[in-house]
């Protein structure tokens, strides 16, 4: 990727460069200097648009959850809470299967963004129009976790350095994990945003949260 620096910089423009960065050559790849040779200006210049890195990472957060809401309000809502509230999640799941690097950088802010608490807000108020109490829907939230966004955090991490194979000096010990692991097989790399997030996978945890929140919501 190579921008056109005849056109003048902005933070918008300097923030999309970072997500196409990002998309085309993961998010350790996104430096200032780095940033700065795309869009085919001085380092420092980017200064006057994003006051540093952290400001950057916190922008393209803005930036995907943005693009999430714009996906999600193109979506004519199923008049059920349950089919609604899947329908919300598994379209905002497309966002981050475009761009595999954000999940792990939505994980890690430490500022919650705007356009990531009006997502939330929507879906709150998807889940008390089919009925929740506020109480349901704040156990809701933390049963769903990062779920509700449309990803699923892992309980391996092999990006961090860690091996999500177990070590062949203790395999002997751990029969069933080594069976289970030698069993399970993903057959679609497209649909998965970390060592075992697939859409099948997806899918499964989130309709049994749902399933389950759906005969609570009918017992209150």
């Amino acid at each position: 990727m190579t921008t056109d620096a005849r056109i003048p910089l902005s933070r918008e423009r300097v923030l999309r460069a970072a997500v196409e960065l990002a998309d085309e050559h993961g998010l350790r790849a996104l430096t200032m200097r780095r940033l700065a040779e795309e869009l085919g200006a001085e380092a420092m210049s980017l200064y006057y648009h994003v006051a540093k890195k952290e400001d950057v990472l916190d922008g393209i957060v803005d930036v995907v959850a943005a693009e999430i809401n714009d996906a999600v309000a193109r979506v004519e809502p199923s008049p059920e809470w349950k089919p609604a509230v899947r329908q919300r999640i598994l379209t905002a799941r497309q966002v981050f299967l475009r761009h595999r690097w954000a999940p792990e950088l939505f994980e890690t802010r430490s500022s919650t963004s705007t356009a990531v608490l009006r997502y939330y807000d929507a879906l709150v108020g998807l889940m008390r129009g089919g009925g929740f109490s506020y109480d349901l829907v704040h156990h809701a939230l933390h049963a769903l976790g990062s779920r509700a966004l449309g990803f699923s955090q892992e309980l391996f991490d092999p990006s961090a350095g860690q091996s999500a194979d177990v070590p062949v000096d203790l395999a002997w010990q751990l029969p069933n994990l080594v069976g289970m692991l030698g069993e399970i097989a993903h057959d679609d790399p497209d649909s998965t945003l970390g060592w075992c997030d697939d859409q099948a996978e997806f899918e499964f945890g989130l309709d049994v949260i749902l399933d389950g929140l759906d005969r609570l919501r009918e017992e209150a």
